[in-house]
């Protein structure tokens, strides 16, 4: 497993395809072709605390990649989505949408961040009013939506749906209608993962504009944007005042307050050990076995550039020269 630790897509460049027209988020990289398209490159990247790490996990893009063209294929009777096709585990074709700029989060459980300002005696989140004498990972009794700026660089800032509307980000009636369907998109992942012997936790959808019409952008249900809790003894678990047994990327960000580093200004983000992230990779393989009832088999992605300027040449209009 070691070796893999080499072959790493920390980054991506296509010969002739000028920066301008290339996004680089935390984990991916956009390349808006002429056509109302984007090539989405999930790289092994890997982001906590809104902080990238300098070391990339193995196949960790392929996993997210998949996973989320999984789900999206699932919930595709719910809302339009950008996804066009998967020419390699590590791409995406997807609409060009406009994006709407904030993160819908969903919570079903006092857990993470929620809990974080709940414990130290926060009992509004996001505009939302959150039930008294709770404990760390209860379900909550409806799940709650505490939605996030999303930003560009450094850290999104929670924001309530009445700031959302005074600063008109969003209309009234397209919040309305981003909210509902964040909530049947949840029910479903809800009802999904339940199948698979999951508790979906919490998970963050984003949206945008194609054509004028509502689309779900971005990864759904993955370990990225998701946290579950194995269904099995989570009862006695949360009676007992356990830790659940997770599958997220929570692990990512333990370790690295195990390692003094909280996201803060002036701290110094520590360095991934090969064994921790040999054990993340393992994670995720783990969650994609688990979600979708398949092994993950990892691709070869030796002389990956050269495969994804292929990608893009076949997915430029005809007559379009490269960017």
């Amino acid at each position: 497993m070691k070796e893999a630790l080499a072959h790493c897509i920390q980054t991506t460049n296509v010969a002739g395809f000028l920066e301008k027209n290339i996004y680089r988020g935390k984990v991916r990289d956009v390349y808006r072709l002429y056509n109302e398209k984007l090539a989405i490159v999930t790289t092994d990247r890997i982001s906590a605390f809104d902080h990238i790490l300098q070391e990339a996990i193995p196949y960790k893009g392929q996993i997210l990649n998949t996973i989320a063209s999984f789900f999206l294929e699932q919930v595709e009777d719910i809302i339009p989505t950008h996804l066009l096709s998967v020419p390699h585990p590590n791409v995406t074709i997807a609409k060009d949408c406009r994006v709407i700029p904030i993160e819908v989060v969903v919570r079903g459980y006092l857990t993470g961040h929620a809990w974080r300002v709940y414990k130290n005696g926060g009992r509004v989140l996001c505009g939302v009013t959150l039930p008294d004498g709770m404990k760390e990972h209860q379900r909550f009794p409806t799940p709650i939506i505490t939605p996030a700026t999303k930003a560009d660089q450094g850290h999104d800032e929670d924001i309530s749906e009445q700031e959302i509307l005074t600063r008109q980000i969003v209309s009234p009636e397209l919040w309305e209608a981003i909210t509902n369907t964040a909530l049947k998109l949840f029910e479903r992942g809800t009802e999904i993962a339940e199948k698979r012997g999951l508790l979906l936790v919490d998970t963050k959808y984003e949206f945008g504009l194609y054509q004028s019409q509502l689309t779900l952008i971005d990864e759904v249900h993955t370990p990225d944007s998701s946290r579950y809790f194995y269904a099995d003894g989570y009862e006695e678990r949360l009676s007992n005042d356990e830790p659940q047994k997770q599958l997220s990327k929570e692990f990512v960000r333990e370790w690295l307050m195990e390692n003094k580093f909280f996201g803060k200004d002036g701290e110094t983000l520590p360095n991934l050990t090969d064994e921790f992230r040999i054990e993340v990779y393992q994670r995720y393989a783990e969650l994609f076995n688990q979600i979708t009832g398949r092994d993950f088999i990892p691709t070869e992605t030796k002389d990956f550039n050269l495969t994804l300027e292929s990608i893009i040449n076949e997915n430029m209009t005809v007559g379009k020269s490269k960017p």
